[in-house]
């Protein structure tokens, strides 16, 4: 899902998905010499060979279990795999070549990882934090999203091409951030509310960027009255779920007793694929779609059926959509964007970090819990490489800025997934040790003094 790869990973909006090219730039798949005799989809793409799909689950297991040994989350394992079996540099194992299969098996992977979340958050929950979700969104987004426009205006000026920088520097990942949240059991963390308060949050700014994105790099002119009329479509059908998630459940408990393994699955899918679909109509991302859907079933009988007999499709899910996130890695053109990784990576690691610490203070969170919802924000991933592959095919922009960008976003989101997870890991450690010591401090002074 990274720099030249065809598959960008979800979720996608509407806008992007119009927006995107139908291959990458910089990587190229290699001809095959046999393919007369492989089968091809609809539209003339080879599909995933069984052989390829055999490789893929192998290394999804070992890595799982090197994660599990290590005591580790397997999600940087899982896009590791990815870059050592890709197409792209280094050129370890070429095995697996990214095609629509693997982008069909990724979107699947993003919607039920993040349908699962939304059905620990119900209604009642997610009013009690709306108070995080619009003062965190709005520290975050002055924050981490100032800090991006200001390093942009410093490497490229004043531009278009600074403003989509800007965006795809600041945003967060919703899977990375999900995933790690299950791996490292914080679902029930106060603050928890707020990580997902700022995702939401985000994803309705970057539902009303996209639009503004999208005409710059086209050249064309983005109307008042078109971004307006983006933002009151993405709140009506965030308002709608979250107050169909109040009547849902009287509906679904009526059937739910008697619903077999194979209906459940196939409900939960239906339920999950399909509001994903409607989120992307109305402009927002597949996957909050899929959150506000399992929202949606949170406080019905089916959230139980549901995680007591397919929680491991949540997880085989997770696995392929990091693993096909690292197919389209490319570390061979690092070269391109190092001066701008090396400003970007420490002041995207920095501002996330600020900001949700900022966030969980105003938000009446402890100074512990604020700095573990800091580095739960740091991680970047999906929309960052909409918005370069978005950036790549804008002909309005400059040829040397959209050579560079899909590169950069694909070593930036590799280097803050890893940098997030291991500070995610390590926060309640790296909290006890910096307060702790503040505490003591703060005591040693009114002693020195009275000396």
């Amino acid at each position: 899902m990274l720099a030249g790869a065809p598959n960008p990973g979800p979720p996608r909006s509407a806008a992007a998905r119009r927006e995107r090219p139908h291959t990458a730039t910089s990587v190229k798949t290699p001809p095959r010499s046999d393919t007369v005799a492989t089968p091809t989809s609809a539209v003339g793409a080879p599909a995933f060979p069984f052989s390829e799909l055999a490789v893929l689950l192998l290394a999804l297991t070992v890595a799982g279990v090197i994660g599990v040994r290590l005591g580790f989350s397997a999600i940087p394992l899982y896009i590791g795999a990815g870059i050592i079996l890709g197409p792209g540099e280094p050129v370890v194992l070429h095995v697996i070549t990214p095609t629509e299969g693997t982008e069909l098996l990724s979107d699947l992977g993003i919607v039920l990882l993040l349908f699962f979340l939304g059905l620990e958050f119900s209604l009642e929950r997610l009013t009690q934090a709306r108070r995080s979700t619009l003062v965190g969104g709005a520290i975050d987004l002055a924050i981490a999203g100032g800090g991006a426009l200001i390093l942009s205006l410093v490497l490229l000026g004043p531009g278009a091409e600074a403003v989509i920088l800007a965006g795809l520097i600041y945003v967060s990942s919703s899977a990375v951030i999900t995933r790690a949240l299950f791996d490292f059991r914080r679902l029930a963390d106060p603050e928890t509310d707020l990580v997902l308060g700022v995702l939401v949050f985000e994803d309705i700014a970057i539902a009303l960027f996209l639009a503004v994105a999208a005409a710059l790099a086209t050249g064309t002119d983005a109307s008042p009255a078109g971004i307006a009329a983006t933002a009151a479509i993405a709140l009506a059908v965030v308002v709608a779920f979250l107050a169909g998630s109040k009547y849902a459940p009287r509906v679904f408990d009526r059937f739910a007793p008697r619903l077999e393994r194979e209906q459940l699955l196939l409900l939960t899918l239906t339920i999950a694929i399909g509001s994903a679909a409607i989120a992307e109509a109305a402009g927002l991302s597949e996957a909050i779609g899929a959150l506000l859907a399992g929202v949606l079933l949170s406080g019905s009988q089916l959230r139980d059926a549901i995680e007591q007999e397919l929680l491991g499709l949540r997880d085989f899910a997770a696995g392929i959509f990091f693993f096909s996130f690292g197919l389209g890695v490319d570390l061979g053109q690092t070269g391109l964007v190092w001066t701008w990784l090396l400003a970007a990576i420490p002041i995207g690691v920095a501002t996330k970090l600020i900001g949700g610490y900022l966030g969980g203070q105003a938000t009446g969170l402890s100074r512990a819990r604020s700095f573990n919802a800091g580095t739960a924000l740091i991680a970047r991933g999906e929309f960052t490489i909409i918005l370069s592959q978005l950036a790549a095919a804008g002909v309005a922009l400059d040829a040397g800025f959209r050579e560079r960008v899909e590169p950069f976003a694909g070593v930036f989101v590799v280097a803050t997934t890893v940098i997030g997870v291991l500070f995610m890991k390590e926060s309640r450690r790296i909290g006890r040790a910096i307060f702790a010591a503040g505490a003591r401090g703060a005591q040693r002074q009114p002693r020195s003094r009275n000396a």
